[in-house]
């Protein structure tokens, strides 16, 4: 990745349908405030969608200057989700990794 085009980095995780929005409310505190106060970060975004089961799937995406400044959110090993204390009473499947994205355009 070079280091002068913005990075997008995603995760994925998904949650009972009937706690979306007490987790999107932590989200917001923990990871997201996170970002957003992490220098380099310019914008992120909780996304999430009704899978219909009972289930609803959440994504976070941010965007960043660069692969240096996830790195000041994420530490050395940038692919490894990074998770809150509170996540586990939630999170019913989560990816362990996530996902980094050169922004073409």
């Amino acid at each position: 990745m070079t280091s002068h085009q913005p990075v997008v980095r995603v995760w994925r995780g998904v949650i009972r349908t009937q706690e979306r929005d007490e987790y999107v409310e932590y989200v917001e505190r923990t990871g997201m405030g996170e970002y957003r106060a992490t220098p380099g970060n310019l914008d992120a975004w909780v996304l999430t969608r009704d899978l219909g089961d009972g289930t609803s799937e959440i994504l976070t995406v941010s965007r960043w200057e660069s692969m240096n400044a996830v790195r000041e959110f994420a530490g050395v090993d940038v692919d490894r989700a990074v998770y809150y204390p509170e996540d586990d009473d939630y999170l019913v499947e989560r990816d362990e990794t996530v996902r980094h994205y050169i922004q073409e355009s």
